[in-house]
């Protein structure tokens, strides 16, 4: 109970009713005809992914390859989040996707076969969401869809309309939001202009609150704010294709957004594993930044020592290193979902290679290795007495949250300082408080803490990247990475504490 009461209190009352009023709700599908479709012109090629269709019936996805003949739509024993991504159909806009074009048509005529309306996984609204993208996305990319598809793609849009996530909030409103403002500019008419009001009237409120002032999503994770970058360039060459004005809100936070996503990159092109984070969900940098580019923004600025006030991150960096720092808070509030007990955690890349990693995202879910992915023990910062600095349980939530405290940046091209401490340990017997500095510069970069106030045993974890092999001292107290990975000196600071 202590853990429900302090993930609750967080909550906004629309997330309380709003879920009663979801569950309790039994729209009807409405099969009426659908509206006529508007013309386009311009549409501009997405960003791609990775193939995730490796056969005509056969599917990877989360490194678990499956076939639909076997698993069906809506098999039990499949975990939720691969069902969900079989309902998704990225892969009809996906890397070299005009070779499976026969594939996909047939997946589609399958789908809207075997998926009556208002029935199974692929009616929740975040599958649908997604889905009714992709669709609209591979037929303005020059593909027809059969009659039964057009009517299939208004019945999913009319279904949505009953369906948003009001009680979830963040990316899956946003999602479902993205997805009316789709079909609203696919269609014509009444109907549809409908479904596009609605949609951007969601937009108007939720992109302003959702994307901070430096640029960053509000949910503090690399990867979905990839993924969010992405809606709103969709947004926008949806918009344009149309022959509709695009909100001047919108290009303004894709400059911001572009800004930060290159901030919290690694050299190697890729995001740093900072809340939940996995490669290979959403797009890469480059690719976004490619798709940008198509869509006639101008380049984002490179990435250089930058302070992310409002998302609470820090980018240190020279010719040689890169490191980003997380000193800010799990996320919002009311939304903490995608949040890890990884406050005052770090990552470092050191000539173009990753050598400290925080654990990343590989599973949903509730099982231990969520847990063990969104605990302290997996990120590189200070766990006490084998807590988490903030309560994360079950997949998804968190109760107790760690906030940071008295943060110091300074920060200059010669040498940075920063220093922070947080309130995560106060709940814990004694009131402990870690502390921790970073000073990078020179070649170096010190990593110093201090754990105050009682406490029984507390560790500083530093999780190398598997291709880094570290060579200990006898003593332990000092390391170093080969030449032949990536070298490095890895001090006192720098190993496992008990203070």
């Amino acid at each position: 109970m202590r853990l429900y009461a302090g993930t609750v209190r967080h909550l906004r009352p629309v997330q309380i009713y709003g879920r009663l009023w979801f569950h309790a709700a039994r729209p009807r599908p409405d099969l009426r005809p659908q509206p006529g479709l508007r013309q386009h012109n311009g549409w501009v090629s997405p960003a791609r992914r990775g193939q995730s269709q490796i056969g005509p019936d056969e599917f990877r996805f989360l490194n678990e390859t499956r076939s639909l003949s076997q698993s069906g739509w809506d098999d039990p024993a499949v975990a939720k989040l691969w069902l969900y991504n079989l309902h998704y159909f990225d892969d009809l806009n996906a890397e070299e996707a005009e070779r499976r074009t026969d594939w996909h048509r047939a997946l589609i005529a399958r789908w809207t076969d075997q998926n009556p309306p208002g029935k199974g996984t692929g009616w929740e609204p975040y599958p649908t969401s997604l889905r009714i993208v992709n669709w609209i996305k591979w037929a303005l990319a020059g593909n027809a869809l059969s009659p039964e598809t057009v009517a299939s793609l208004a019945i999913q849009a009319r279904w949505l309309v009953r369906r948003l996530e009001r009680h979830l909030l963040g990316n899956h409103l946003f999602a479902n939001a993205k997805a009316l403002v789709f079909a609203g500019c696919f269609f014509a008419g009444e109907e549809a202009g409908a479904w596009l009001d609605l949609g951007l009237s969601i937009l108007a409120r939720e992109v302003p609150e959702q994307i901070l002032e430096d640029g960053g999503h509000f949910e503090l994770s690399t990867m979905y704010h990839a993924l969010a970058l992405e809606d709103l360039l969709d947004l926008v060459n949806v918009m344009r294709a149309a022959g509709l004005s695009v909100p001047d809100l919108w290009e303004g936070k894709i400059a911001a957004m572009r800004s930060w996503l290159a901030a919290m990159s690694h050299p190697d092109g890729e995001i740093g594993f900072f809340n939940d984070a996995a490669l290979g969900i959403a797009p890469s940098p480059a690719e976004l930044e490619a798709y940008a580019g198509r869509l006639r923004f101008v380049p984002a600025a490179a990435a250089s020592l930058r302070w992310l006030q409002d998302s609470g991150y820090v980018r240190l960096g020279d010719d040689r290193a890169v490191a980003l720092l997380d000193v800010g808070r799990v996320g919002p509030d009311y939304l903490p979902g995608h949040a890890h007990a990884d406050t005052l955690s770090f990552e470092l890349s050191v000539n173009g290679r990753r050598v400290i990693v925080n654990s990343g995202t590989s599973v949903y879910g509730n099982g231990p290795e969520r847990l063990r992915q969104r605990g302290t023990a997996g990120h590189n910062t200070v766990e006490i007495d084998g807590e988490n600095s903030s309560e994360v349980w079950s997949g998804f939530r968190v109760a107790r949250r760690a906030c940071p405290e008295g943060l110091f940046v300074t920060m200059h091209d010669e040498f940075s300082i920063v220093a922070c401490s947080h309130d995560g340990y106060r709940r814990l017997s004694g009131r402990p408080c870690h502390r921790r500095s970073w000073y990078f510069g020179g070649d170096t970069l010190i990593v110093s803490d201090k754990v105050e106030g009682g406490h029984g045993r507390a560790v500083a974890a530093f999780h190398f990247h598997p291709a880094c092999t570290l060579s200990a001292s006898a003593d332990g107290s000092t390391g170093t990475l080969p030449s032949h990975t990536t070298p490095c000196c890895v001090g006192p600071s720098q190993r496992e504490r008990r203070q």
